[in-house]
């Protein structure tokens, strides 16, 4: 590693201005008025792809935001790895509760400060650099080369499922690789190996004809969002358990020797509390450790209402129409169409009186575990090891990442997710970071895997 340590060292300044000019284009994929801005991200992206050596390099045009294909193919005999990340953001909102601006990138007590920084921008380039490096000191890639890079991950994802369905031979590798995900804690070596799933969804209520004047038609017209809340009040008991009749059917749980090594993890339930979540405490599942929690159960959470009237002042109406985002994480062994199928018979049959309901699927994808004795899996708890001097740990992660569901489904291969974030990194959140630090690290550790994998 000698080598590619002084490639970074020698390099530190140009590595950290190329992210942040990365960084510095909103490209908010979600947002329609900034559909040009995540058209620059893709261009600067497939640009630096080039830049480092690979070849066929290509922006995809989708229905919606542009795919990134590169590859370099001429190491015969060796195995191929396929790369991915995505270069689109979520929306800054609140803007005011930035210290910084989010697409003015600035180091603060070490950390880079930006949206994108750590989800998924940074890890993302991660890769690109670490070829570059590759490159650099041996004048060529260790092994094959394809990567593979979308700007719909923040929005479900579905052009890039599409097109891995599509071009299983053009994608066909031994392994993929990704960086979306975190240490389980600053300086300790992670490999997640599972992903609970998610079915995203947004559910309307509609009352009266039109809204009404809460004085003349209080007490007899139906209320739209107040029958949306009650009706979501429902989903779950005071414990959280999820209220919906076959949820928990097929749930598998996590393995005795899995459930054990999470619980000789160094988790602090009250730092987790304070500097994580920040409430008053912690809810849930009281007969469940918070580990099996956020990393292997399923969760029913509501995102947002809107309806009615909340603006300045008061307006006293009861409103017509009203919306909700919702969503369901789910876990190994559970099969989305059937959550989505139970979710639908579960709000026919607790609408309130008066109300009518409609749900609609937004995004919907399967849990992932990987096997943690799979060869890329080994080979990259030792190269994480050899740069961290600890060893690894394996772990889940309670959020979804859909690509690797669509990799093991479409293309029949394990992934290693291969993340450098912290767990206070505010993904999505105000004030997202990323350790400037475990950016460059970052750096030397995937080419540092791809170069004992290229020799395994």
């Amino acid at each position: 590693m000698t080598s590619v340590d002084s490639f970074v060292s020698q390099h530190r300044d140009r590595l950290l201005e190329e992210l942040f000019e990365l960084l510095r284009i909103p490209s908010v994929s979600t947002l329609p008025e900034h559909k040009e801005d995540v058209r620059r991200a893709a261009e600067l992206v497939a640009k630096r792809l080039g830049e480092v050596g690979l070849e066929n390099v290509e922006i995809i045009p989708t229905d919606r935001h542009p795919l990134i294909y590169a590859d370099w193919l001429h190491s015969p005999g060796k195995p191929t790895v396929l790369c991915y990340g995505h270069y689109d953001v979520q929306p800054a909102d609140p803007l005011e509760l930035w210290t910084t601006p989010p697409f003015e990138p600035t180091i603060r007590n070490g950390n880079i400060y930006a949206r994108g920084a750590v989800d998924d921008k940074g890890q993302m380039y991660m890769h690109i650099k670490a070829l570059e490096a590759l490159r650099a000191v041996h004048g060529a890639f260790p092994l094959n080369i394809k990567v593979l890079i979308e700007g719909e991950e923040e929005v479900g994802g579905a052009s890039i499922a599409k097109y891995v369905l599509e071009n299983k031979e053009k994608l066909k590798a031994d392994v993929a690789l990704v960086s979306d995900t975190s240490l389980y804690e600053p300086g300790l070596p992670t490999l997640c190996v599972g992903l609970r799933g998610l079915v995203y969804m947004e559910v309307s209520a509609d009352g009266p004809g039109q809204d009404l004047h809460s004085g003349s038609y209080g007490g007899a017209a139906p209320n739209a969002v107040y029958g949306l809340i009650e009706l979501l009040a429902k989903a779950k008991d005071a414990d959280g358990r999820i209220q919906i009749p076959g949820i928990y059917d097929d749930v598998a749980g996590p393995a005795p020797a899995e459930l054990a090594s999470w619980k000789a993890l160094p988790f602090d339930e009250q730092g987790f509390l304070r500097t994580e979540v920040g409430g008053e405490c912690l809810t849930g599942e009281p007969d469940r450790m918070v580990l099996e929690r956020v990393w292997s159960r399923p969760t029913f959470e509501v995102h947002g209402i809107g309806g009615g009237f909340t603006g300045m002042g008061s307006k006293t109406v009861i409103p017509a129409k009203a919306v909700a985002k919702v969503s369901m994480r789910l876990v190994p062994d559970q099969d989305p169409d059937k959550v989505v199928a139970a979710f639908r018979a579960w709000v026919a049959a607790n609408t309130p009186k008066g109300i009518r309901t409609e749900v609609r699927v937004l995004g919907a994808g399967p849990a992932v575990v990987v096997n943690p004795d799979h060869p890329a899996i080994d080979v990259a708890a030792r190269a994480f090891k050899e740069v961290f001097g600890r060893d690894t740990v394996f772990i889940r992660a309670g959020g979804s990442v859909p690509i690797v569901g669509d990799f093991a489904k479409h293309l029949g291969i394990p992934t290693v997710m291969m993340g450098l974030g912290l767990p206070d990194d505010a993904l999505h959140s105000p004030n997202e970071k990323f350790c400037l630090e475990n950016y460059y690290t970052g750096i030397r550790t995937v080419a540092h895997f791809l170069e004992q994998y290229g020799r395994a």
